[in-house]
């Protein structure tokens, strides 16, 4: 391979087989789809969309980009690919922390899963050796307790483990893995296919041998004007200043409750009152907040660690009141008390599911208790503590009402009879931004390729203003323009999330910085225009499988309640999201017929 930056291995395992196979990385792939998500949708797409999410001829890829685990700032993240059983669609999850790095030093750019092993198993990497070994002691352990395990068996030092936990075993269909106890791939149920080939973990034990670029002279002004980014003091990312940095994401729950974009109760209101500040990133960093941990090669260090000091989870240590999460089990469910999201938070870390999925169910129980529409399940009211978590062990085990709330807020719904409850698209329930006081963000979730998410596009980005060096700033409540925005936002972010660089990079930095840290590194030339054709064509490739597998002409909707319920709240009072007309300007930005995308297009952006 001609191409710097790549360990040019990934490691094939036929679970059914038990067997492993090293190839290299396709050259042809790597300059269309670069790595991370964009190599492994190509890889999901070869394997074909019509295969069942579940089955054993479906794929699960853990993925790195070329520039993960080197001196490149943010680039300690780890995409896991695969069709999802919540959606149908392809999906991509990604986490932070030290196990893409780990996996780069061990000598992988990846691993592919297929088939089913006969008994539970886990995958040892160490030494450029992939072992396939028993899982049967920690099968049915939850996350925390499986990761002690193996730091006992394996040791601490450069250890990482990745795995499933009880929800993941459970086939709960927001399933997600789960390393470091609290860095989740957490969207669209990857754990679930895990759980479905009987994959608990992988666990991986490398030194670290930090990756260098193949152009070290185009190198060192790329990573300098890179950093120079992170560390302005006008960006959110500025370490200790900026209040990515200083707050964690939570950073946005004053702001967007000021606005009227702060979803609550099931999306019924546009905002929690006063009640947002006991779950802002303010509140947190003066009440619970103990440590400021990060991932590899980051100075940002938005993850904030919190210790409970009072009330019923005295004690608790966990990373972190995160803003989506905290808003799932927070303002979602009428909950302003940090120290239950923090329980709720580490309950699902532990089980082993998406702490954002999580609130989706349990906000329609809640509102099915509030209208009357429980028809004998039971009354879950909002803000009830002790039902929350005793509905999140319901889930995990898939015991009573538990059952059916495993298989999403779609199916939870409609078992009250009422699938207008479900705040979800394409099956998959939308973050924390209210498409009413975000509009741009309304856009994000109808189009995304994987479900209803906040980070396909990020147009709060231009909404809110913190563009870097505040670059951009639009009306958050304009409809008009939209369409052209969202689609540049998807392009760029498809195109690091294959590098693959913390989303948080675009805080700091955008296309050109992007193209010179990839061209340096990989010791070829990449312009900015580049950055953007690629990032065009993986969006495409997700979409086109996706229109293989039924999603066509109006799949790319909202739940009525964001189009036809006004905005009860200041900053968005009597708002609706006129979604219609930013998909229309966003299907001629993007040259699709009406969601499909064309035989003209595929041929443009050399996909068939």
């Amino acid at each position: 391979m001609k191409l710097g930056g790549y360990a040019n291995r990934i490691g094939w395992v036929d679970l059914s087989a038990g067997k492993v196979e090293f190839k290299p990385v396709p050259e042809n792939d790597a300059r269309k789809y670069i790595g991370g998500r964009g190599l492994g949708v190509k890889f999901v797409f070869d394997n074909g969309p019509k295969v069942d999410a579940l089955s054993p001829d479906n794929i699960l890829c853990f993925m790195n980009g070329p520039l993960t685990g080197s001196e490149a700032n943010m680039s300690g993240r780890m995409a896991v690919v695969t069709k999802s059983p919540l959606t149908g669609t392809v999906t991509d999850s990604h986490h932070g922390g030290w196990s893409a790095a780990r996996l780069r030093w061990a000598g992988f750019d990846g691993l592919v899963f297929k088939g089913k092993a006969a008994k539970p198993t886990y995958a040892y990497i160490h030494d450029d050796k992939l072992e396939l070994l028993d899982a049967s002691e920690v099968w049915g352990k939850g996350v925390h307790d499986t990761i002690k395990h193996f730091k006992k068996k394996y040791g601490e030092k450069d250890l990482t483990v990745i795995t499933i936990g009880p929800a993941g075993e459970k086939l709960v269909k927001f399933a997600c893995w789960i390393n470091e106890d609290d860095r989740a791939s957490g969207r669209g149920g990857t754990g679930c296919v895990g759980g479905s080939k009987n994959l608990k973990a992988i666990v991986i034990k490398a030194e670290k041998k930090i990756v260098k670029a193949a152009n070290r002279d185009a190198w060192k002004p790329a990573h300098e004007r890179a950093l120079k980014g992170i560390m302005a003091p006008e960006n959110i990312t500025s370490p200790r200043k900026g209040g990515l940095s200083v707050y964690g994401t939570n950073v946005l729950t004053n702001i967007d409750n000021s606005i009227g974009a702060y979803p609550t109760k099931n999306s019924q209101y546009t905002g929690f009152g006063k009640d947002a500040e006991t779950l802002s990133g303010e509140w947190v960093k003066e009440n619970i907040l103990v440590g400021d941990p990060t991932c590899h090669a980051c100075p940002v260090a938005c993850k904030k660690e919190v210790e409970v000091k009072d009330g019923p989870y005295k004690g608790l240590r966990m990373e972190s009141v995160e803003y989506e999460p905290a808003w799932s089990v927070g303002a979602n469910c009428g909950n302003p008390d940090a120290r239950l999201v923090a329980k709720m938070i580490d309950l699902a870390n532990d089980y082993g599911f998406d702490a954002i999925e999580l609130g989706h169910p349990l906000a329609v129980w809640m509102e099915a208790s509030q209208r009357g529409y429980t028809n004998g399940d039971g009354k879950l009211a909002w803000g009830d503590g002790d039902g929350m978590t005793k509905a999140a062990a319901m889930i995990a085990k898939r015991e009573g009402l538990g059952n059916v709330m495993a298989d999403g807020a779609n199916a939870t719904a409609k078992h009250f009879g009422h699938p207008e409850l479900a705040m979800t698209v394409k099956g998959q329930g939308i973050p924390a931004y209210d498409p009413r006081g975000l509009k741009g963000m309304g856009l994000g979730y109808a189009t995304s390729n994987r479900g209803a998410c906040h980070l396909r596009a990020y147009p709060p980005a231009a909404e809110l203003g913190v563009m870097p060096y505040g670059s951009l700033k639009v009306d958050p409540l304009a409809w008009k323009d939209k369409g052209g925005l969202v689609k540049v936002f998807q392009d760029i972010h498809a195109f690091s999330d294959s590098m693959d660089l913390c989303k948080f990079s675009a805080f700091a930095m955008g296309a050109e910085e992007y193209a010179q840290q990839y061209s340096a590194f990989v010791g070829v030339p990449f312009t900015t225009d580049d950055v953007l054709k690629t990032g065009e064509r993986i969006y495409n490739l997700e979409r086109h499988y996706n229109n293989l597998n039924g999603f066509r002409a109006g799949s790319d909707t909202l739940p009525k309640r964001f189009l036809q319920e006004p905005s009860d709240q200041p900053g968005s009072m009597g708002n609706v999201c006129e979604l219609d007309k930013m998909l229309e300007e966003y299907y001629t930005a993007r040259g699709w017929d009406n969601g499909v995308v064309t035989e003209a297009k595929l041929k443009e952006l050399e996909i068939a």
